[in-house]
């Protein structure tokens, strides 16, 4: 029997109506499945994102140890990222759970006794009428439970839906570490499969998005992650001189809130609060505009330049990619965001003939590699 008998017969190429429902068999399959995993797609985000992040450094370390890349090197990222990451979360968390008894304990106090004004209103200007209002107001029995929302019942029901919040957060987070740890182990196989399906859907072009989208997402990285971490580090030491107690884990707070656009703001806040009521009104005003001004010049230039620098995004793209991105992805739209608007610019760019590029017309090509003229 010889080759060409014993081959298999040819498949009759498909007809119109096939491979029309083909395409929409296929789009309901993809939709199905998005819809099966959306409770995970989050994790599965956020997973993708760190290991965009951390690639460069693992894939050195891949090449210098090649034979530990299945199990020790996946490994011992998601060791490093629990303890850069998780560890700190714990510590806010445990004493904040392990504190929550004893404040329950007190506005219950408060809510049967009455809440005494604070020294630091005497301080104030107009301090003796507001020390009045405030005893009028909340320095009588059971004053503190006609507020809104301050009864025991609601407070209680706070906690739960808090509790319930932490829980969910907890299981996104263990099932990103289990997905990381397979991205990472099977990043070569991922990345080369993800080529072949980008070139077949939009030809050549599929790479060299995908390759703006890598960039972005690092830049974001650095730009996020690096930036909150510095701006925690220099405000913990404003909060260690001007007297905020807990300094480092004050610190620790503003460089997690430092990550979210706007968000250290509100840590500062609570810096200057705390200096309030102990009645350091100066030290207060200091914390506050120092802050202010570390987290200015963060936000509005060194985490875009960072960012923009990696991408080549002017910087009110960045600033409306990391604003935007929360705003409709939530935490994730961090990195999200940057990287849609840089691909977007990239594609304009090529269309314009300002670069060269398989959306580029032919004759701005031309121009473009010319010098124009």
């Amino acid at each position: 029997m010889t080759d060409s008998a014993s081959a298999a017969p040819a498949s009759p190429p498909l007809s119109r109506g096939q491979m029309a429902s083909g395409v929409l068999a296929a789009t309901v399959a993809v939709l199905a499945g998005l819809y099966s995993l959306r409770d995970f797609l989050p994790a599965l985000a956020w997973a993708v994102v760190i290991a965009i992040g951390v690639w460069p450094l693992y894939r050195r370390l891949h090449h210098r140890w090649p034979k530990h890349g299945r199990w020790l090197l996946p490994g011992l990222v998601i060791v490093a990222i629990v303890i850069v990451l998780v560890l700190p979360l714990l510590m806010i968390a445990v004493p904040a759970f392990r504190d929550a008894h004893e404040a329950q304990r007190w506005i219950e106090q408060w809510r049967v006794s009455g809440v005494a004004p604070p020294p630091f209103l005497q301080q104030l200007p107009y301090g003796a009428q507001l020390t009045e209002l405030w005893r009028n107001n909340l320095g009588q029995p059971g004053a503190l439970g006609k507020m809104p929302g301050a009864s025991h019942v609601k407070v209680l029901e706070l906690g739960r839906y808090f509790g319930a919040a932490a829980l969910r957060r907890l299981v996104t987070v263990v099932f990103m570490l289990l997905a990381l740890f397979f991205v990472l182990r099977d990043a070569e196989s991922l990345s080369e499969q993800l080529r072949t399906a980008s070139r077949r859907a939009i030809g050549p072009a599929g790479e060299r998005v995908a390759l703006q989208v890598v960039r972005a997402v690092q830049g974001t990285v650095n730009g996020v992650v690096l930036v909150g971490l510095a701006e925690g580090l220099i405000l913990g030491v404003a909060y260690w001189i001007a007297g905020v107690p807990h300094p480092a884990l004050f610190g620790l707070v503003t460089a997690l809130l430092a990550m979210v656009p706007l968000g250290a703001a509100l840590a500062i806040a609570l810096a200057g609060l705390v200096l309030v009521i102990a009645g350091n009104l100066a030290a207060a005003a200091v914390v506050i505009v120092f802050g202010l001004v570390v987290t200015f010049v963060a936000d509005h230039f060194i985490r875009p330049a960072l960012i923009g620098g990696a991408t080549r995004l002017p910087f009110l793209w960045v600033l409306l990619g990391i604003l935007g991105g929360v705003r409709t992805w939530g935490l994730v739209g961090l990195f999200v965001g940057p990287a849609l608007l840089s691909v977007l610019i990239l594609l304009w760019r090529e269309y314009v003939g300002r670069e060269p590029g398989p959306v580029n017309p032919a004759d701005q090509t031309v121009t473009a590699a010319t010098g124009g003229d």
